[in-house]
């Protein structure tokens, strides 16, 4: 009976909470919406002699509470023959960042206070990635770094926010608030957070403002909502990619990345690595079945970091050390960031093809 009222109640709010949410101190509420700033070529992040600039980020800090802050997911997955796969992709790697507190900030309290500090440490990064060109890959200890990547790249232009889009591919929504959440967990709030729908200071302090409107969001692979959750998704103007278009890579695909292009000057893709099918990724603790294998999402990954507008992966919450024995979760992730490096090299690719095949 409470979860029917509470239900009913959001149903009445979500109205107003959409309609208010974008307004927010000191920016227009045109936001996200407002006219497109032109964003670089697909050349970008190419170098002279035709290589892809990539720039790693690790963080490590999760905001999670009762819990070790900082994850050693990150390091694991540099550690494991990451730069070396990445050299056999042939790109010009640049110095692995490393996210942490300033020393002024290590007596802050708080975890979700603490989380917000280090997303924007992260956004400073990421921008500084995509104004020198490189093609962030982002480690991260769970999906609350989305904010901080979102965040640098709607910061990577000088004078204005950047449009900015998110593909979320992930078991979980993460679309809950504190209102409707059935865990607590902040891991489950991310993208709900990044659309304005909660925790207000959290969002400013990984400077991600203003918020994303929902019809900049895509989420892939979700199958495991908590029913209020559920509500507001089908309340927004989310659009899905489901695991089946993932496995085939059906024409969905492309139609998303077409339609995220032609509103949002740049796009970042996120992975829960609890996505995939379990039997990868066994040792994390919110596995959920009949997901995609880490060689079918690589591919559909190819297909996403073909566009353009395709700015920044992150790879989150990969299972680690104890969590990973066979290091067959870290092969996945590994899987996964080929694949969209793939897809950027696809771009120089088809640009040869257009300039040899000339006008008309």
């Amino acid at each position: 009976m409470t979860i029917t009222c509470r239900a009913a109640a959001v149903s009445l709010l979500l109205p107003l909470v959409l309609a208010c949410t974008p307004a927010t101190e000191g920016k227009s509420s045109e936001g996200n919406a407002s006219a497109a700033v032109e964003a670089p070529g697909g050349e970008r992040y190419y170098t002279a002699d035709g290589k892809v600039r990539v720039g790693l980020i690790k963080m490590p800090y999760s905001g999670a509470r009762n819990v070790a802050e900082l994850s050693g997911g990150p390091d694991y997955l540099e550690s494991g023959g990451l730069l070396d796969r990445l050299a056999d992709l042939d790109v010009e790697l640049g110095p692995t960042s490393n996210v942490r507190l300033l020393p002024d900030q290590e007596d802050d309290y708080g975890s979700w206070h603490r989380m917000g500090l280090a997303n924007g440490h992260l956004a400073r990064l990421t921008a500084e990635n995509e104004r020198a060109g490189r093609l962030t890959v982002a480690l991260e200890s769970n999906c609350t770094a989305l904010l901080g990547v979102l965040a640098g790249l709607q910061d990577s232009d000088v004078g204005r926010p950047r449009r900015v889009a998110l593909v979320f591919i992930d078991a979980h929504g993460d679309f809950n608030t504190p209102e409707t959440t059935l865990s607590g967990m902040l891991g489950g709030m991310p993208v709900a957070v990044a659309a304005g729908m909660c925790l207000t200071n959290l969002r400013h302090e990984s400077g991600l403002e203003p918020a994303l409107g929902t019809e900049y969001v895509v989420m892939g692979a979700v199958r495991d909502t908590d029913p209020l959750e559920q509500e507001l998704i089908d309340q927004s103007e989310i659009q899905h990619l489901t695991v089946a278009d993932i496995r085939s890579g059906s024409d969905n695909i492309q139609r998303q990345m077409r339609r995220l292009s032609g509103i949002a000057d740049l796009i970042y893709i996120h992975i829960d690595m609890d996505v995939l099918d379990p039997r990868e990724v066994a040792g994390h603790p919110l596995t959920v079945a009949n997901g995609p294998t880490s060689e079918e999402l690589a591919a559909a990954l190819e297909t996403m970091f073909s566009y353009d507008k395709a700015a920044a992966l992150g790879i989150a919450s990969t299972p680690w050390g104890p969590n990973d024995p066979d290091g067959l979760s870290r092969d996945a992730a590994y899987n996964l960031i080929e694949g969209a490096i793939r897809g950027v090299q696809a771009r120089q690719s088809q640009a040869d093809l257009s300039a040899s095949s000339g006008p008309g």
